[in-house]
C-alpha cells in the first residue's frame, strides 16, 4: 500500500470539514501497520497534526500522508499529549525504554487480541499495557473500527467507538477526539470493561447462531422428507432411479418449505406474546426468557427466509435447463405422437399455474422490501410508524400471499391419494401448519373483544390493578400507531 486510499481531506458525517478541538493540537501514533496509516489519515483529514513513531522512518515515511510527520520513536512521543498505540501486545515490552517521555501521557490502545490470547490471559490488553506504564494513563478505544473504515469514513461503516479508562479526564479528551473524527463515542466505564470491549471484534455474527441453525435444521429435515418422497420411494417400490433430482429438484423443494416456516416463525412471537399479555391483563410482566430471545431473533429469521426464498427463485429459473428437463420433455412429446394427441390443454392447470406464479413473485418482491428496510442505512432513515408498517403489516401481507402462492402450489393435490407415499402427506401440508395458525391468531385478534382490551392493555391498563380507563372514542387509530 504505497498510498492511501483517500484523499487526506476527509469530510465529517454532515458533510463539513472536521475540526480538531483546541486543547488536542497534536496526535502521536507509535507504529507503521496498516491500521496505523489509516488512523493518521483520518487524523490529517480531520485537522490534527499527526506525528509517527516508527523503528525505521526512512523505509515507512512514504505509505503515510505527507502531512504527516514520521520519525524515530524516542522523537514521536515527546510533543503530543494524546499517543496511539498501534502495536500488537508482544510488541509493548519494545516501548518500556521511552518510559520516561511516556510519563503523564495519554496512551490510547487500539489492539485486538486473537480468541486464543483472549482466551489464555485474564487481563485485557489495555490493562498489561496500563501495568507497564503506570504514570501514563491507558484508554482503551478504536479497536472495533477497522482500517478500512477510518479510511472510507463512518458513514461506510460503524460508527460506534467503544471507549474506556480509569481517568475520567483523559477518556473525555479521547470522546473529544473521536467525535472530530466523526465517529459516535460510547463511554463503557473503568479499564476493566477492557476486556469485554476487546471481545467485541472476535464475536462472529452472535444474533446469528440460532437462527442458522434454526433454518439448517428446517432444511435437514424437509430435504430428507422430500428424499424419502421423491427419491427413495420410487425406487424402492417403483424401480425408478431417480437420484439425479438431489444436488437441484429436492434442494429447489426444501428451499421455500425452509423460507415459508421461518417468515412464519417471525410472527408467530407476536402471536404468543399478544395471547400472554391477554391471559395476564398486564403489558409489565416479562415474557419467558426462551419469548425474549425469539423476539430478539426475527429479523434474523426474516432475513434467512429472503435468502432461502430468492434462491428458491434462481433454483426455479435453472429447472428447464437441466437435460433430464428436456429428455423429458421429448418423451412426453413422442408420447403424445403414439396416442395421437394434436391438442394438449387443461385449462384447470394452465390458471393454476399463471396465479401460482404471480402470488410467488408478489411474495418474493414483499420479502425483499422487508429485507431492504431491515438494513441499518435504511431503517435509520424511516419513523417508527414507516417502519412498523413495512416491517409489520407489509410483512403479514407477505405471509398471506406466500400462504397462497402455497395453496395453488398445492391446489387438490392434499386430497388424493397418490400423493401420500410411504403414508406421509405432500410436504407442502406440513408448511401450512404454522402460517395458519399465526393467520387465523391475527384475525382472531382483529375481533373488537379482543382488539380493544389488546389496545388498553398496551396502553396501561391492567386486569387486577388499579390502573383502569375506558378507551377513547377514535381508538382504532391509536392501536394502529401504539406499540407499547
Amino acid at each position: 500500500m504505497d498510498k492511501p486510499l483517500i484523499s487526506r481531506h476527509l469530510v465529517d458525517s454532515d458533510g463539513s470539514l472536521a475540526e480538531a478541538p483546541r486543547e488536542v493540537p497534536k496526535v502521536g501514533i507509535l507504529g507503521s501497520g496498516d491500521f496505523a496509516r489509516s488512523l493518521a489519515t483520518r487524523l490529517v483529514g480531520s485537522g490534527f497534526s499527526v506525528v509517527v513513531g516508527s523503528r525505521n522512518p526512512k523505509r515507512t515515511a512514504g505509505l503515510f500522508p505527507s502531512a504527516a510527520h514520521v520519525t524515530l520513536q524516542e522523537e514521536a512521543v515527546g510533543s503530543p499529549e494524546v499517543i496511539f498505540v498501534a502495536m500488537f501486545r508482544e510488541h509493548y515490552s519494545t516501548l518500556c525504554g521511552l518510559s520516561d517521555q511516556l510519563a503523564g501521557k495519554i496512551l490510547v490502545d487500539v489492539s485486538n487480541p486473537t480468541q486464543q490470547e483472549h482466551l489464555r490471559h485474564h487481563e485485557s490488553n489495555a490493562e498489561y499495557l496500563a501495568s507497564l506504564f503506570p504514570t501514563c494513563t491507558v484508554v482503551k478505544a478504536f479497536n472495533v473500527i477497522s482500517a478500512w473504515t477510518l479510511q472510507a469514513g463512518p458513514r461506510d461503516g460503524n460508527r460506534q467507538v467503544p471507549i474506556c479508562s480509569d481517568q475520567p479526564e483523559a477518556k473525555r479528551t479521547v470522546l473529544e477526539l473521536a467525535q472530530a473524527m466523526g465517529f459516535t463515542p460510547m463511554d463503557m466505564g473503568s479499564l476493566a470493561s477492557a476486556r469485554e470491549v476487546e471481545a467485541m471484534p472476535l464475536r462472529l455474527l452472535p444474533g446469528w447462531k440460532v437462527p442458522a441453525l434454526l433454518a439448517l435444521g428446517l432444511f435437514v429435515f424437509f430435504y430428507t422428507y422430500n428424499f424419502i418422497r421423491d427419491v427413495l420411494q420410487p425406487y424402492l417400490q417403483e424401480g425408478k432411479n431417480k437420484f439425479y433430482q438431489l444436488p437441484v429438484s429436492v434442494v429447489n423443494t426444501t428451499l421455500p418449505c425452509v423460507a415459508y416456516v421461518l417468515l412464519s416463525l417471525v410472527y408467530l412471537p407476536g402471536v404468543v406474546a399478544a395471547a400472554l399479555q391477554l391471559h395476564r391483563g398486564t403489558k409489565y410482566r416479562r415474557f419467558p426468557d426462551w419469548l425474549d430471545h425469539w423476539l430478539q431473533h426475527r429479523k434474523q429469521m426474516g432475513l434467512l427466509s429472503f435468502f432461502c426464498a430468492a434462491l428458491h427463485a434462481l433454483y426455479s429459473f435453472c429447472l428447464p435447463l437441466r437435460r433430464s428437463h428436456r429428455y423429458e420433455l421429448v418423451n412426453q412429446a413422442v408420447k403424445q405422437v403414439l396416442t395421437n394427441k394434436s391438442h394438449l390443454w387443461i385449462e384447470k392447470e394452465v390458471w393454476r399455474m399463471e396465479i401460482y406464479l404471480s402470488l410467488g413473485v408478489l411474495a418474493l418482491g414483499t420479502l425483499s422490501l422487508l429485507a431492504v428496510t431491515s438494513l441499518p442505512s435504511i431503517s435509520n432513515s424511516l419513523n417508527w410508524r414507516e417502519f412498523s408498517f413495512v416491517q409489520s403489516t407489509l410483512g403479514f401481507v407477505g405471509l398471506v400471499l406466500s400462504t397462497l402462492h402455497t395453496l395453488t402450489y398445492g391446489w387438490t393435490r392434499a386430497f388424493e391419494e397418490s400423493r401420500y407415499k410411504f403414508y406421509l402427506p405432500p410436504t407442502f401440508t406440513l408448511t401450512l401448519l404454522v402460517p395458519c395458525v399465526v393467520i387465523l391468531a391475527k384475525g382472531l385478534f382483529l375481533l373488537p373483544c379482543f382488539s380493544r382490551r389488546l389496545s388498553k392493555i398496551r396502553r396501561g391498563w391492567e386486569k387486577d390493578g388499579a390502573v383502569k380507563f375506558t378507551l377513547p372514542v377514535g381508538c382504532a387509530l391509536a392501536q394502529k400507531t401504539s406499540h407499547v
